[in-house]
């Protein structure tokens, strides 16, 4: 069961020749998710071999341009190449009217649903029969919102074995599953651990870009297995930092150790730093399962029992 991040743009507002500007594919059991959408997104799908038609669901964090100016060419493509599936794009504030002012709808092959997000806290945005998807506010200097990514906790895994020798029924396997014991006819007790196994763990992916120093998401964020935190600026920086909407390399690294996830993505790089070296530097030293984002990163959540 895949649960893989590839990253297709990790530069701030402007391109390089580089880094893409904000764009990641999470891939959760072969169903992908697009977590905004800068310009030249579509360029970075077909250099990392994603296929469009796999793309179902579009996540903006929020409306400047360097998260979302990559929808006109994606949409445009699709509906170029006779797309037919649903798209389902969600965003803070009146997207639909800016991609409506360049793209005539009458020409799109596909239909469009746009889910506008308005809510405090977290709430759950999308959920199929093994995914969910939900959304909290970030701070920024318009509505912002990060995304986390989730399997839902399976049910334990029953032992095939024990079906023939205890002569289970569905009623007894649908019982065993959900962690119950088993009473023979001869009223001998069988624990749970000899007739199913633990399922894996469920695992997450949480989407934090952009934002300044935000305590507030840490319990939305808590032990997940990989963050995604922008690091726009290194520490000395921090009063621009502040100014604008954005985290320091510390800064993202204080939410990780607060939040004890496993593993921390920084990226959104400010252009002045053509080494970015000095960001992870910064960010080990207070967390040190850090690593920086490059287009065309693929991070891989391994199962766990």
């Amino acid at each position: 069961m895949s649960f893989e991040i590839t990253i297709l743009g990790s530069s701030s507002a402007l391109p390089t020749s580089k880094r893409f500007p904000s764009a990641h594919v999470v891939n959760i059991h072969e169903r992908f998710f697009l977590v905004d959408c800068g310009e030249g997104t579509q360029i970075q799908l077909r250099k990392f071999k994603i296929s469009f038609a796999k793309i179902n669901h579009i996540f903006i964090t929020h409306l400047h341009g360097d998260h979302f100016f990559g929808l006109f060419g994606v949409i445009s493509s699709f509906s170029l190449l006779g797309r037919k599936n649903d798209l389902h794009i969600y965003s803070p504030g009146n997207l639909q009217n800016k991609i409506y002012s360049v793209i005539n709808k009458r020409e799109i092959s596909f239909n469009i649903f746009f889910h506008r997000l308005e809510h405090e806290g977290n709430k759950i945005i999308y959920q199929s029969k093994s995914i969910e998807v939900s959304a909290f506010p970030l701070s920024h200097r318009i509505e912002t919102y990060g995304f986390l990514f989730k399997e839902k906790q399976k049910e334990r895994n029953i032992i095939k074995e024990a079906i023939n020798k205890y002569n289970l029924s569905i009623k007894d396997i649908l019982s065993i599953k959900k962690g119950n014991d088993f009473i023979t006819e001869k009223g001998e007790i069988i624990p749970n651990h000899k007739l199913s196994k633990k399922p894996y763990k469920s695992r997450g992916f949480a989407y934090c870009s952009d934002t300044k120093f935000k305590e507030d998401i840490i319990p939305y964020v808590s032990e997940i297995d990989v963050l995604y935190h922008e690091a726009t600026f290194a520490k000395d920086l921090k009063d621009i930092a502040e100014i604008t909407g954005h985290s320091t390399s510390e800064d993202a690294a204080k939410i990780a150790k607060k939040a004890n996830v496993k593993k921390l993505i920084v990226g959104h790089f400010s252009t002045r730093y053509k080494n970015t070296d000095i960001i992870l530097q910064e960010a080990k030293a207070i967390f040190t399962n850090t690593q920086l984002a490059n287009d065309g990163d693929k991070i891989i959540i391994p199962l766990k029992r």
